[in-house]
């Protein structure tokens, strides 16, 4: 389970990263940045509910 932990805090991490890069950014690479930190919260959010799932079936 603490690879998947550490996946998760390294995700949210990368999506952290990229919105203050976002906001930093000129207007063309803006959008680029938040839609890599808005996919980066996906994988988080889709990990975070593969580890809850682990914890039910425990």
């Amino acid at each position: 389970m603490t690879g998947f932990e550490a996946k998760l805090e390294r995700f949210e991490t990368l999506a952290d990263e990229c919105e203050a890069i976002a906001r930093r950014a000129d207007v063309e690479n803006r959008e680029l940045y938040l839609r890599a930190g808005q996919h980066y919260r996906e994988l988080a959010q889709d990990l975070r509910e593969l580890i809850a799932s682990f914890d039910i079936a425990a």
